[in-house]
């Protein structure tokens, strides 16, 4: 990857681009299967790459990469550590629940759960977008989402940058998560859910916790 240029454009629904010499002269069609850096790739930023020909004699790059600061920086994507640090604070709110006794671990315990089986699903669902397979149906990961994956979700979405600029998906998606967290605000501390709190032994941890400790 002796060449460099610039990322001018990049369509990363279509997973392809642009990229436009240093030294000047035409651009240079670069397709996703060629990237060899981490992440996705974005456009405006430095790349080397090498050339190739497609089968009618088009420039394209055979293999391209971030190059110097660029090539840093996009090890981890800024998305990655916002994502991170929700995730991260909601866990750790969970724990803090179940250490007061306010909850029992099968709560934080689902939301582990059923996060990392849609972390595999986003992740399955976007090697079969870059092969043009069968796709995971939205309304499936919504429905994870829904019940307690939304975590993961938010997680893989930024990871593995898939759904992010999809806005349909984005809006239905943080209409799940309100959704998920209004539920369980409503039975954690709604007087009408007393009941079911009763069911579901949601007060236990408080009698045991003189044991406990």
């Amino acid at each position: 990857m002796n060449q460099k240029g610039v990322l001018t454009v990049w369509d990363d629904a279509k997973g392809f681009g642009f990229i436009t010499p240093e030294d000047g002269g035409e651009r240079v069609f670069a397709h996703i299967s060629s990237y060899a850096g981490r992440g996705r790739p974005v456009s405006d930023r430095k790349v080397t790459y090498s050339i190739s020909k497609d089968d009618q004699g088009r420039l394209r790059a055979g293999r391209f990469q971030y190059a110097g600061a660029a090539k840093i920086g996009a090890s981890i994507a800024p998305g990655v550590w916002v994502a991170a640090v929700v995730v991260l604070a909601f866990f750790t709110t969970l724990a803090g629940l179940f250490h007061r006794g306010y909850m029992p671990v099968s709560i934080p315990a689902a939301y582990g759960g059923v996060s990392l089986v849609l972390f595999v699903m986003y992740w399955s669902d976007k090697r079969a977008a870059q092969r043009g397979a069968q796709r995971t149906p939205e309304n499936r990961l919504h429905f994870f989402e829904l019940c307690c994956g939304w975590p993961g979700a938010l997680m893989a979405q930024q990871v593995f940058r898939h759904k992010t600029r999809k806005v349909s998906y984005q809006f239905v998606f943080w209409l799940a998560v309100l959704a998920n967290l209004s539920a369980l605000g409503w039975l954690l501390v709604a007087p009408e859910a007393a009941s079911l709190r009763q069911q579901l032994d949601l007060d236990l941890l408080n009698s045991l916790r003189p044991l406990i400790w």
